[in-house]
């Protein structure tokens, strides 16, 4: 990849909750994930550098000591790992890869267009907190499944197929766009009282000094279903 923008995610804190694995320790930087390379539209400009994606975060505001039917809502799923990820509506559908950290600190990204990304420092998607899922918006001349992440509505589905054999269908409750030095990092990665999802990619206007996008399109959803319940 020529671009060279990571952020740096040192080893954090875990803090106990039953079933609640908090992101924490994160450092934010000024520049995110290298994820994605621009299409090239026939007889346009040639395709860009890779861009980010994913976006740099905080370590998150201390939440309260959750358990299980305590000061939670909405259905709660045990922990399984992700296998795949499908949004009906954008008819966009992907193996599910985990994300860790490379050597260097910097947080790993998927080496295919197809595949998007699990970041395993986060909840598992259906158990409590935030599931983070990182996808590419375009690479290597071809669209990513997250091309059109910031085109989804208010109520679409978004079901997640777990290792354990369950899916995990999620509704989606807000969709934002937000400048890279604007991250909402508690909102993203913060305690919450439900098991939630986000989605993030790159999005907004392509900066030709920086070679990177502007800004960052994030999903958010709850769980609203769990097969089998």
């Amino acid at each position: 990849m020529t671009d060279t923008g990571d952020a740096r995610v040192p080893a954090g804190r875990r803090r106990e909750r039953a079933t609640l694995l908090a992101v924490a320790g994160i450092l934010i930087l000024t520049a995110a994930v290298t994820i994605g390379f621009a299409v090239a539209e026939p007889g346009g400009e040639p395709p860009r550098p890779d861009v980010s994606a994913a976006a740099p975060a905080a370590e998150p505001a201390a939440g309260p000591a959750t358990r299980p039917g305590e000061l939670t809502s909405g259905p709660l799923m045990s922990s399984s790992p992700p296998r795949r990820v499908s949004i009906p509506s954008l008819r966009a559908t992907a193996a599910v890869v985990a994300l860790g950290l490379q050597a260097d600190g910097a947080m790993q990204v998927p080496d295919s267009p197809a595949d998007v990304g699990w970041f395993t420092r986060a909840p598992t998607p259906g158990a409590l907190g935030p599931a983070v899922l990182a996808g590419h918006i375009d690479w290597k001349g071809h669209r990513g499944t997250f091309f059109g992440l910031g085109r989804l509505a208010v109520g679409a589905g978004i079901t997640v197929d777990r290792q354990d054999g369950s899916s995990a269908m999620f509704t989606v409750t807000r969709v934002a766009q937000y400048p890279k030095d604007r991250f909402p990092t508690d909102e993203v990665y913060g305690a919450v009282d439900h098991a939630a999802l986000r989605l993030i990619t790159c999005g907004g206007e392509f900066d030709d000094n920086t070679q990177h996008y502007r800004d960052n399109v994030i999903v958010y959803a709850r769980l609203a279903h769990a097969h089998p319940a």
